[in-house]
């Protein structure tokens, strides 16, 4: 399973949800699925954003786990 590490990129960046989700101009329902691995895509515009937020490339805001 692929997983976005927006929870830890938060952390380690010191800043919160709200703060991201102001950021991305998203509906929170969308965020709130995206943030918890909930979501089947992501808009290569969000992981662009993202990588600009978090000063970041895609291969950090993705991890491979091995639950299913």
């Amino acid at each position: 399973m692929i997983k976005l590490r927006v929870l830890e990129l938060l952390e380690e960046n010191s800043k919160t949800k709200y703060w991201l989700y102001k950021q991305l101009g998203m509906s929170y329902q969308n965020f709130s699925k995206m943030v918890n691995n909930e979501t089947k895509s992501i808009r290569y515009e969000n992981i662009e954003t993202l990588c600009l937020l978090f000063n970041c490339t895609p291969n950090e805001l993705f991890e491979f786990t091995d639950e299913i």
